[in-house]
This record gives structure tokens, C-alpha cells and sequence, in this order.
């Protein structure tokens, strides 16, 4: 009863958040929209609530026995090394972070992978709606990998509840369409990922598209030289180079192109490939 009403109040806190954003991202836009209207959202949700769909019904059959597993038998690298708790929780955290960072550099780069992450690099714009479009098919394949950072790392319940409530409204932060006070942001973006910041992510150019993975803190791609700050929101094109007309990322295009025999989504793979630029690391003036 204690869990079931602590979803409940989550949901409805994450609820809160993503109406916040949406409508403060429509009063003071970082980007101006190609696809304004309601078509667009409603086919970001409709993916969503597919994803949201599998990623519940993953919770019962593969997360959670992996979970009770793991902390029956002690497995995982942190349950076998003597420490204090809160040292425990902070390393689990980061190492849970750095993990998600591998996980999406990994969907950049193999082949099968990329046929599912794609679909959320379709979106002609970026905005909140976007930070819950994945392809259900993705989130199964995270699932799986959840349950090997769960086993490998040795993760408690608790700390994995405490990443994943920061890390979805971070998405749909860093995701969103809202112009932050440049210097506030300059600020934020040294912790975390920011809009201005994944909005270089999202961008069609593949030195763009090949930099800033990091989902919640931003010190991964620091520590690994792919963060790119330098480029004016404005430069942008959002997308996928190959993908840019409006019939490429209609709903139904969007749900099957994982299985599609299309050799765009080859070449837009070697685009991912291009190489980490040494981009500046502070936004230009934007």
C-alpha cells in the first residue's frame, strides 16, 4: 500500500512537472517550432504512452525479480565492498549516471540499437513532449539493460528510485523548448544537462549529433571531451539529416521504422560515427 501510494503521488509530481514545462516553454521558446500544433504532440504522447506501456510491463517479469535477486543473494560490485551506507547510495547514483551514459553513446553506435533510438531523434522540434518520445521497443532493450546495471553494479531499491525520478524529469528538462537566463544556464550546465546543451544533441549536423549524452549530470561528457557548447540555438536544424520531410516521422512511419528496410537509417548511423569535435565549452552568444 506504502509503494502503491508512493507511485501514485510520484506520477503526479512528474504530471505536475511536464504541464509546468510545457506551458513555460510556449512562453518563452529557446527555438522557434517547424511543426507548431497539435498533430505533433499528440504523436509524441501517443509514442510515449506506448513506451510508458512497456517500460510498466517490464517492471514485473525482468526488473524487479532481477532486483529482489540481487539483493537476496548480494550480488553486484557495491553489496561486496565494505563501506557506509550514504557512500553506498552516492556511488550507486553515480555509477548508475555514468552507466546511462555508455547505455546512450552505445545507441549511437550499434547498428541494432540506432534502428530504435532513431525514432527519437526524428522530431523535426525539440520540446518537452520530445524527453518522452522513445520507441517502445528502445525502453524494452533498456529494461534489460536496467537489470544488468542492477546485477552488475549491486544498485539497492531506494537508489534506484532516487536516480530514476531525477533522471525522467531531467529528460524532460534538458529536452524541453525553454530559453534559460544564459548566465543562469551557464551555471546549471557545469552539474547538469541542460536545453541549450541537448538541443546541440538533437541537431541534423553530425559533429552536433555526436556530442552531449550525458542524460542527468553533465561531468560525463567533460570527463570524456564530447560536450559542445559553442553552437547558437538559432544554427540548428533538428532531426535527422536524412528524415526531414514531414511524411518521414508521421506516427505510423515512427513506430515501424525499427523494423523498416531503409537505408537511411545506415547512413544516418554513419553520420552518429563522424568523431567527437573539440567543441568550445561555454554557449555562444544565442
Amino acid at each position: 500500500m506504502v509503494k502503491r501510494g508512493r507511485s501514485f503521488w510520484g506520477a503526479l509530481g512528474f504530471g505536475a512537472a511536464v504541464g509546468a514545462l510545457f506551458l513555460l516553454e510556449r512562453m518563452r521558446p529557446l527555438r522557434s517550432p517547424k511543426e507548431p500544433g497539435a498533430a505533433r504532440v499528440g504523436r509524441n504522447l501517443t509514442i510515449a504512452l506506448l513506451a510508458g506501456a512497456t517500460t510498466a510491463a517490464s517492471e514485473i517479469p525482468l526488473v524487479s525479480p532481477v532486483q529482489r535477486l540481487a539483493e537476496r543473494r548480494r550480488l553486484g560490485l557495491l553489496r561486496r565492498l565494505p563501506m557506509p551506507g550514504a557512500l553506498r547510495v552516492v556511488l550507486g547514483f553515480l555509477m548508475l549516471d555514468y552507466t546511462l551514459y555508455v547505455w546512450h553513446r552505445m545507441n549511437h553506435r550499434v547498428p541494432f540499437l540506432w534502428r530504435f533510438h532513431a525514432v527519437h531523434h526524428l522530431d523535426l522540434d525539440l520540446d518537452s513532449t520530445t524527453g518522452l518520445r522513445f520507441h517502445f521497443g528502445e525502453l524494452a532493450l533498456a529494461a534489460g539493460f536496467r537489470a544488468l546495471q542492477i546485477l552488475l553494479l549491486g544498485i539497492d531499491s531506494d537508489t534506484l528510485r532516487l536516480w530514476q525520478q531525477l533522471l525522467i524529469v531531467s529528460v524532460v528538462f534538458h529536452h524541453s523548448n525553454l530559453e534559460l537566463p544564459a548566465d543562469a544556464e551557464r551555471r546549471l550546465v557545469m552539474a547538469i544537462a541542460t536545453p541549450r546543451m541537448h538541443g546541440i544533441h538533437h541537431s541534423t549536423r553530425p559533429e552536433e549529433l555526436d556530442s552531449n549524452f550525458s542524460s542527468l549530470l553533465s561531468w560525463w561528457d567533460r570527463l570524456h571531451g564530447t560536450i559542445r557548447l559553442n553552437v547558437p540555438q538559432a544554427a540548428i536544424t533538428t532531426g535527422l539529416r536524412e528524415f526531414q520531410s514531414p511524411e518521414d516521422v508521421t506516427l505510423e512511419r515512427s513506430l515501424a521504422l525499427p523494423f523498416a528496410d531503409d537505408r537511411r537509417l545506415a547512413h544516418s548511423l554513419l553520420h552518429t560515427k563522424h568523431g567527437f569535435g573539440a567543441g568550445r565549452r561555454d554557449f555562444q552568444h544565442q
